[in-house]
């Protein structure tokens, strides 16, 4: 075939991937737009995984600033992007890390803006014993709210008990360990009730012997133990589980003798653990816990004597030497300024350059207004001030005018003052009661308050007194009257 032909039916086939697009008769698929089909894709994966729980490895954790969380799950072949919102980040019972296995429950979905497949999470638990862990949670859960676990209940330890109870398996290295341990640190008398501390019936034993050693009274045949001591040996969850049984928690928090719980080693722990007055790491542990060292009680006697005898030989010396030892640890008063000094050198250091600061910005601003103060200026409106002084025409019509007007305001002030002067109706025969400061009296009242009054006539004043009697007095002349002023022209300056 021509090769001229070949291209020409290519162009012609709207499949063949022509220069130009076009539709073929009988096509009805028209193209789809990106978003078109990651929308299309995102409702079919969520239709198809709406509900999923994935098992793998945490990576590259890391929380947003929003409080979302994102991470990866991954396992040996292959990894998935996952994102926890916000609100179920805050409800997480543990801290996600890299390389935490987890139990993650969400759904699957797509994120169009990079074509890739992520989980939402809803939960995410951590993955494990599973079941078991989970009983464990719950039943440590309920006996804790109903108090077996609280810090009240537990009981101080005897300093120094004669006899020491111990639960555990009389066969195993557990109670060998405790009874050797106790030769070495304190002889004491040993009471082992022997249980199963594995398998079935093994919680049911336990229990009848803590709750056998609390029924024993004191003074019969058998010695009432001062302490209880429950111990087994290291293992699993499951070896433990006897010491998890709600029956033994209960007998353990019910003893009416204190308990050391010696379960397992010292990474284990059991609900036993947390109801017992004591948690031992190991039964080595425990017997240490149960009696003090012998040879440390005889040493610490010795040394109280001793001590009792410096005391009372050298009363002096020793209160030199606490004074001694308490100034030394008195601060230098150097250290005590330094932290002053040195926020005095950082506030001088401040206020320098806050001067250095002000004053350059002040010159910056003087330079600027001295920017607009030229000499050609000043001299310019010193000639137009000069100018409009000029223009100013004052002749004597003009001052005779304004002086001519102001007398005529004046002349009515001038006729009405005379009628003011509070001492003209003393001409016509009254009197002004004063007090002894001076102040006008108008009522009967204030005249009675003061002790003494003045009373001033036409032609002079006369002390009185307010009680009976009264002191008289060489009259004083009135006081002159105000000479009236001269309404003489006022002069030009007086105008301005």
């Amino acid at each position: 075939m021509p090769s001229d032909q070949f291209y020409d039916d290519d162009y012609n086939d709207g499949r063949s991937g022509g220069l130009v697009a076009k539709e073929s008769a009988g096509d009805n698929a028209a193209p789809l737009s990106i978003s078109e089909i990651s929308n299309l894709l995102k409702r079919t994966v969520e239709d198809r995984f709406g509900f999923v729980r994935l098992r793998g490895e945490l990576s590259g954790v890391k929380r947003a600033a929003s409080g979302h969380l994102y991470c990866a799950l991954k396992d040996d072949k292959a990894v998935i992007d996952g994102v926890m919102w916000k609100g179920g980040a805050q409800r997480l019972a543990f801290r996600p890390e890299d390389g935490v296995e987890v139990i993650a429950t969400g759904k699957l979905t797509t994120y169009p803006g990079r074509s890739k497949y992520q989980i939402v999470i809803e939960t995410m638990e951590i993955a494990g014993e599973g079941a078991l862990l989970a009983l464990l949670e719950k039943l440590r859960a309920r006996l804790a709210a109903e108090g077996l676990f609280a810090p009240e209940r537990k009981r101080a330890l005897p300093y120094l008990p004669q006899v020491i109870g111990v639960v555990t398996s009389p066969t195993g290295a557990v109670i060998r360990d405790i009874l050797h341990r106790l030769a070495d640190r304190f002889p004491s008398r040993v009471l082992v009730w022997p249980v199963l501390v594995q398998g079935e019936g093994a919680a049911a034993q336990v229990a009848n012997a803590v709750r056998g050693f609390s029924a024993i009274q004191p003074g019969g045949p058998v010695p009432r133990p001062d302490l209880v001591i429950v111990a087994r040996g290291g293992g699993s969850i499951e070896d433990l589980w006897s010491f998890n049984e709600e029956i033994v928690v209960r007998a353990v928090a019910d003893s009416t003798i204190p308990v050391i719980s010696a379960v397992g080693h010292e990474t284990d722990t059991t609900l036993c653990d947390h109801a017992a007055d004591r948690r031992a790491p190991t039964p080595t542990a425990a017997a240490e816990m149960a009696v003090p060292v012998r040879a440390e009680l005889v040493n610490q006697i010795d040394e109280m004597g001793l001590r009792m005898r410096r005391c009372a030989l050298r009363p002096v010396t020793l209160g030199r030497e606490r004074l001694d030892a308490r100034v030394q640890r008195l601060p230098k008063p150097e250290a005590i300024l330094a932290g002053k000094a040195q926020k005095l050198d950082e506030l001088s250091e401040r206020l320098r350059r806050g001067l250095q600061d002000r004053a350059a910005a002040k010159g910056r601003a003087l330079q600027q207004v001295a920017g607009r103060l030229s000499l050609p200026l000043l001299r310019h409106r010193v000639q137009v001030c000069d100018e409009r002084l000029m223009r100013i025409g004052l002749t004597p019509r003009l001052l005779e005018r304004r002086w001519m007007l102001a007398r005529d305001a004046l002349a009515p002030v001038n006729r009405v003052l005379p009628q003011l002067d509070p001492r003209l109706p003393l001409q016509r025969g009254y009197a002004l009661v004063k007090s002894s400061s001076g102040a006008a009296l108008t009522t009967r009242e204030a005249a009675l308050r003061e002790g003494s009054l003045v009373i001033e006539f036409r032609d002079g004043e006369l002390p009185v007194t307010t009680g009976e009697g009264t002191e008289a007095a060489t009259p004083r002349p009135a006081p002159a009257k105000p000479a009236r002023q001269s309404s003489s022209p006022p002069r030009q300056g007086d105008l301005f």
